[in-house]
């Protein structure tokens, strides 16, 4: 299956602008595939405005997010491959999400793949593992 972060990336990004909010994300600015001003990073971190009004040719893709901005009154192309995006909120509130990360990115199981055979057996004296409960909860 392919990573569900570019969906959710895109989706944030679109409900913080439909409601009239200013979008910003932020990154990992020590991930391979950054491009970003390194006067603009602090702690291996940047936060970066991408409303539509601060960024010029803004592309979000499976890949990750491209566009052109001012830092200092001097344009930059900025480059950020999607697993280097830790969080979108909108500025205003913070609303938004950290986004979590891939789990098994590649493709799954094919036809002829067995799931049980890569799992090794449990010992006859070992006790299955507890099962655990949901690990959600909900917040008001």
């Amino acid at each position: 299956m392919t990573s569900h972060r570019p969906y959710l990336l895109r989706a944030l990004y679109e409900w913080i602008a439909d409601n009239g909010m200013t979008p910003h994300i932020l990154v990992d600015a020590e991930q391979p595939g950054v491009r970003v001003p390194t006067h603009a990073v602090k702690e291996g971190r940047v936060v970066l405005n991408i409303a539509e009004r601060a960024v010029t040719r803004l592309e979000m893709d499976n890949g990750g997010v491209r566009f052109t901005a001012r830092f200092g009154g001097v344009s930059h192309p900025v480059e950020v491959p999607v697993g280097a995006v830790l969080a979108i909120y909108a500025r205003e509130t913070g609303h938004g999400m950290v986004l979590p990360e891939d789990v098994g990115g590649g493709p799954g199981p094919g036809p002829d793949d067995d799931p049980s055979a890569a799992a090794d057996p449990p010992a006859e004296d070992e006790a299955p593992a507890p099962k655990r409960g949901a690990h959600l909860r909900v917040v008001k």
